[in-house]
């Protein structure tokens, strides 16, 4: 698959809003194996701040929080669910470019981009605890109790020891062969790592053991009212104790609670 830098992918951007047939043609076109193909129902639809520019979403204890990008513009958010007001906010310096967010053990870890630094925040207070270093760009940020999970726009997911944040190990994220490039914001659902791939209209879900993508939610039609490119899928969010799903988009000015059906 063609590996091109954000900046490119931003200019060549519209060609790539097409529902999932990028992705889903050298796939699934004379696979091996047959790629399982899910759908989507909308079960409820709340507001969403429509110059938030998403790349990380998460539930905690009900509450929602998101990570917003953009330098100058980036922040670390707690939203209210149900309304989208904004209950507490912690902004980023300008020269660091937000991305994805995970909560574990009282923490909220955040990621920029071309940085190479990550922060650790309180989670009630969004005090920042520490910094952290990360090779290569940070993208999206999830984890599955026990080990941080990031992307870096490759096709690989690297696992983190949450206490020294040092890489462990890595896999190799592959369909039926092809590596799945431009993993962006992450969450772990079930057992599975569920990913945004930039500019697609698609939810892959992941295998963490071995990177085999192990099915592929068609998000196609979602939010039919996006204006520019940019306006992309991304952001998702798993309440694993009401078993809820919630996704959205930069700007997007709508949340989404979905039910994924076969």
């Amino acid at each position: 698959m063609l590996r091109l830098t954000k900046k490119v992918w931003h200019f060549f951007g519209l060609a790539f809003l097409a529902p999932c047939s990028l992705f889903l043609a050298p796939v699934v076109t004379g696979a091996d194996e047959a790629l399982k193909i899910y759908s989507y129902e909308v079960v409820n639809t709340y507001p969403h701040d429509p110059g938030a520019w998403t790349q990380g979403l998460a539930i905690h204890d009900g509450k929602l929080y998101e990570g917003t990008g953009q330098r100058g513009q980036s922040s670390l958010r707690q939203v209210d669910l149900e309304t989208g007001e904004l209950l507490q906010r912690h902004n980023l310096s300008q020269r660091y470019f937000g991305e994805g967010i995970t909560i574990l053990d009282g923490r909220i870890y955040q990621l920029t981009w071309q940085s190479h630094i990550g922060f650790v925040y309180d989670l009630e207070t969004f005090e920042q605890q520490k910094t952290f270093f990360l090779a290569g760009e940070g993208w999206g940020i999830t984890h599955d109790g026990e080990q941080i999970i990031v992307s870096d726009g490759t096709h690989f997911l690297r696992f983190l020891d949450p206490d020294t944040l040092q890489e462990t190990h890595r896999v190799a994220v592959m369909a039926n062969g092809t590596p799945v490039n431009y993993l962006n914001e992450l969450e772990y659902i079930n057992g599975e790592v569920w990913a945004n791939v930039w500019y697609q209209d698609i939810l892959v879900r992941i295998d963490p053991a071995t990177g085999s993508v192990v099915g592929v939610v068609n998000m196609a039609g979602l939010n039919p009212r996006r204006g520019g490119r940019d306006e992309v899928l991304n952001g998702i969010a798993w309440d694993a104790v009401s078993e809820r799903l919630f996704v959205t988009g930069k700007l997007w000015s709508e949340l989404f609670e979905i039910r994924v059906k076969e």
